[in-house]
């Protein structure tokens, strides 16, 4: 499993994610789907048409998410690092909306609202937020994205486990005939000559 890339780590292995149980479709950014901390993807035969239930997965382009999110992680620290002029604070504003606009993108309905509720918008009075304003909206960000990774990775750790047990039981429903030998593992070796006849005196 690939590192939180909020924690300063490139996303190299963004689109590599273990995304197992989701459909691989044609998504850009890795064609790539995630479940959030409760949107696991599930399917249910229905009753008279069979047809499965799928729910919209909560984040469709995970590798654009974490892009972002490693973008604005830097760009927080560079507004820790040094002062900013008004021409730097009106440039980081509209990259925090463009962020804003991008990310929405990626992520499935409900987790746009939340994000919508949560970011408020910088005063419209012309002049440019101040590094303080820049700071909170750029880390309060930040820790939403970083909630939001946990709970994928939470989600596809609790699918990999509920997916070894499903196994596991299936192979032990099994007869011991149905079995397969295990590569490599030796098989009952032929009696000897001197086996089964016993030793002549």
């Amino acid at each position: 499993m690939s590192e939180n890339p909020m924690t300063g780590q490139h996303d190299e292995d963004a689109a590599d994610l273990p995304l197992e149980g989701m459909p691989a479709g044609g998504a850009e950014d890795g064609g790539d789907t995630a479940p959030g901390a409760g949107g696991q993807q599930s399917g249910h035969d229905g009753a008279e048409g069979g047809h499965g239930d799928h729910h919209e997965p909560a984040v469709s382009s995970p590798a654009k998410v974490m892009r972002i999110g490693t973008m604005v992680k830097q760009l927080l620290d560079e507004v820790k690092a040094a002062p900013l002029d008004e021409a730097s604070r009106t440039r980081l504003a509209e990259v925090y909306r463009r962020s804003i606009t991008e990310l929405q993108e990626g992520l499935s309905q409900e987790l746009i609202d939340e994000l919508e509720r949560l970011s408020l918008p910088f005063s419209d009075d012309g002049a440019p937020p101040s590094e303080a304003e820049l700071r909170i909206a750029q880390a309060q960000l930040v820790g939403w994205l970083e909630g939001l990774f946990h709970g994928i990775q939470t989600a596809l750790m609790a699918q990999q486990m509920a997916a070894q047990k499903q196994l596991q039981q299936m192979r032990g429903a099994l007869p011991p005939t149905m079995v397969q030998q295990r590569p490599g593992q030796p098989g009952p070796q032929p009696a000897g000559p001197e086996e089964g006849t016993g030793h002549y005196l």
